[in-house]
C-alpha cells in the first residue's frame, strides 16, 4: 500500500494527524524547558542533561508494566485520556519556578506517555491491513523526523520572541487537538483481551506479573523479533552517544561554529526522512530482517566516516548516512513486531520494545561523556562502528536462512490478499 492508500483509512489518518500535532507541541515544550533551565535557572550541564533523563527514564522503566494495562483497557479511552492528562500536566509548566518542579512534571508526562505509545501501536495494527503496515510505520517516522527538522528553528524563534510560556501553551493545545482527532473516530480491538488463567489469576499482582512475563517471553523466544529489537537498541544507543558528543566534535575537530553544529545534527533527521520514504520500494525485494541488517551496516559506515574524516563535508555525509541507515532499522523492526505479534500481546510487546530502545538511548546519553573522557570522542565513534558491524554479522549468521525465505512468503501472502 502507498502512503496515500494508508492515509485513506480513517483511523490511520486521524492517528497520523494527531501524531504530527502532538509531536510539534512536544518539541516546542522540550526546547522551552531546556531554554529555561539553561538561561533562567542557570543550570549546569548535568542539570540540562537531567531534563532528557527525567523524560526518558520512566519510559524505559515502566514500558513492560504499562503494556499489561494497554492489553486490558479499551484503546480509544486510553489514547484520549492520555492526551487530556498530558495537556493538564503541561499547563503546570506555566507555574513551575524551580528545577525539581520541572523534573517532576516531566516524569509525570513520561509516565502517561508510556501508556499512549503502545496503545497507538496496537491501534495501527488493528486498523491497517498487513500490506500497509510498512507504509504506516514509515509515515509515523516521517512525522517525527519532519518535526525534528523544522522544530529547532520554530522553537528557537518562538522562545526568543515570546518566551517559554507560549511554547507550553501551544503544547497544551496540541494535546487537546490530538484528543479531539482521536476522539471522533471509532477505534476497537480486533480480538478480545486474553487473561491469565490458573493460580496466578487469583492475585491481581500475580496476574500483572504473569502478563508482563508473557510479553517478554514472546520476544525472547522469537529469534527474528529479538534481533531487530537489539538492532533498534544498538542504533539508538549510537545516536544517544553521538547527541552530546557532536558539539564537542564540531568544536575540537572540525573547528567550526555553532551553526555548523546545528546543520550536522540535523542531517540525521534529513537522512532518516529520505530513507523512510524509499523503504517501500526496497521492501518489494528484501525482507524486514535483511533491511535491518543493511541498516546496521550503514550505521557502522556512518560512524566510521565521522571518526576517520574530520572535515565538515564528510561529517554532513556521515550523519546523513547514519540517519538513512537507521530508517532501515526502525521502520522494518516496528513492522515485523506488528506482523509477528499476536493481537492479545501487542500492548505488552510494543511497550517492552519501547522500554528497551529508550533504555539504550538513555544509556548512550549517560555513557557518552564517560567514554569520551577515557577514550576520546573519535574513538567512541569507531567503537560504535564496530558495535554495529558485530551485531550485523551476528544477525547475518543467525537470521540469514529466515531472511532468504521471507520475501517469497511475503509475495505469496500479498498475492493471496489480492
Amino acid at each position: 500500500m502507498s502512503f496515500r492508500d494508508v492515509l485513506q483509512l480513517d483511523v490511520m489518518r486521524r492517528v497520523w494527524y494527531a501524531q504530527v500535532v502532538s509531536l510539534l507541541g512536544d518539541f516546542l515544550a522540550l526546547f522551552a524547558v531546556i531554554s529555561v533551565v539553561s538561561f533562567h535557572l542557570h543550570g549546569t550541564p548535568a542539570q540540562v542533561t537531567g531534563v532528557q533523563i527525567a523524560y526518558m527514564l520512566p519510559l524505559a522503566i515502566l514500558g513492560p508494566l504499562s503494556g499489561v494495562f494497554v492489553d486490558r483497557w479499551q484503546l480509544k479511552p486510553t489514547l484520549v485520556s492520555s492526551d487530556l492528562i498530558r495537556a493538564g500536566l503541561v499547563v503546570l509548566l506555566l507555574f513551575s519556578a524551580s528545577l525539581w518542579q520541572i523534573y517532576a512534571i516531566l516524569v509525570a508526562l513520561s509516565i502517561v506517555s508510556s501508556f499512549f505509545a503502545p496503545a497507538q501501536s496496537v491501534t495501527i495494527r488493528n486498523h491497517v491491513p498487513p500490506q500497509g503496515l510498512l507504509s504506516a510505520n514509515a509515515l509515523m517516522q516521517i512525522a517525527m523526523m519532519g518535526v525534528r527538522i523544522i522544530g529547532p528553528a520554530a522553537a528557537g524563534a518562538l522562545v526568543a520572541a515570546f518566551g517559554a510560556n507560549l511554547c507550553y501553551a501551544l503544547d497544551t493545545v496540541s494535546f487537546l487537538a490530538s484528543a479531539a482527532l482521536i476522539g471522533t473516530v471509532a477505534i476497537a480491538r480486533r480480538e478480545p483481551v486474553q487473561r491469565a488463567e490458573g493460580a496466578s489469576a487469583n492475585s491481581r499482582v500475580h496476574a500483572v506479573l504473569h502478563d508482563m512475563s508473557e510479553g517478554m517471553r514472546f520476544i525472547v523466544h522469537h529469534a527474528a523479533l529479538l534481533f531487530v529489537v537489539l538492532a533498534m537498541a544498538a542504533g539508538l544507543f549510537t545516536i544517544g552517544c553521538f547527541g552530546p558528543l557532536i558539539a564537542i566534535y564540531v568544536r575540537e575537530w572540525l573547528h567550526a561554529s555553532s551553526g555548523v553544529f546545528g546543520t550536522v545534527s540535523a542531517m540525521v533527521g534529513v537522512g532518516l526522512l529520505v530513507g523512510t520514504q524509499g523503504l517501500r520500494s526496497v521492501a518489494r525485494r528484501a525482507s524486514n530482517e535483511v533491511m535491518v541488517l543493511a541498516g546496521l551496516s550503514g550505521i557502522g559506515v556512518g560512524a566510521l566516516l565521522l571518526g576517520a574524516l574530520p572535515y565538515v563535508p564528510a561529517a554532513l555525509f556521515a550523519m546523513f548516512t547514519m540517519g538513512f541507515a537507521f530508517a532501515g532499522i526502525i521502520v522494518p523492526a516496528q513492522t515485523l513486531m506488528q506482523q509477528e505479534t499476536p493481537h492479545a500481546l501487542m500492548g505488552r510487546v510494543s511497550s517492552t520494545v519501547m522500554s528497551v530502545v529508550f533504555f539504550a538511548q538513555l544509556l548512550g546519553l549517560i555513557l557518552s561523556g564517560i567514554l569520551a573522557q577515557s577514550m576520546g570522542v573519535r574513538a567512541v565513534f569507531f567503537a560504535c562502528a564496530v558495535l554495529a558491524w558485530v551485531l550485523a554479522a551476528s544477525g547475518h549468521l543467525f537470521l540469514r536462512p529466515k531472511a532468504d525465505s521471507r520475501p517469497g512468503a511475503a509475495k505469496a501472502e500479498a498475492a493471496g490478499s489480492a
